[in-house]
């Protein structure tokens, strides 16, 4: 629900309900690598209150564009990190199948921990090849 932009699109406050800081916050992010977007911010106005204000300024386009545009730029972030850890997973998996370490509880607990740690590494790599996002910036020059 969009509240208060009287006339001037390049300003406007949404609501979104059912939603708190996870997902605020994220849009918040996404919005500010937009270089369209002059000002972005979000408040909670009650911790009971499952919505979230999200005010946007924009340069000059629509800020209900640019929100939209901020939207499928998060989702395909989202995408993307999903694909890279399903990715980590596969390749921890094949390279520790054939690992078998007996029935040691302490041997075990180590094992846990060092292959932990090894899947924390394989999605470290894969997620330093997170792309830009916000094509949509390459066309306004």
């Amino acid at each position: 629900m969009e509240h208060a932009s009287f006339g001037d699109e390049r300003n406007a406050t949404f609501c979104i309900t059912e939603e708190d800081h996870t997902l605020a916050n994220s849009l918040r992010f996404a919005l500010n690598q937009d270089p369209r977007v002059m000002f972005c911010g979000y408040s909670i106005p009650h911790p009971s209150d499952a919505k979230v204000n999200i005010r946007v300024q924009t340069t000059g386009e629509p800020a209900r564009e640019v929100l939209k545009d901020s939207c499928q730029d998060l989702m395909l972030m989202c995408q993307h990190v999903r694909g890279s850890f399903d990715k980590a997973i596969a390749e921890f998996k094949r390279n520790n199948s054939s690992r078998n370490y007996g029935r040691n509880p302490i041997a075990k607990e180590d094992n846990t921990n060092r292959k932990l740690s090894e899947a924390k590494d394989c999605l470290s790599k894969q997620l330093h090849t997170l792309p830009k996002f916000n094509n949509h910036n390459q066309n306004r020059q």
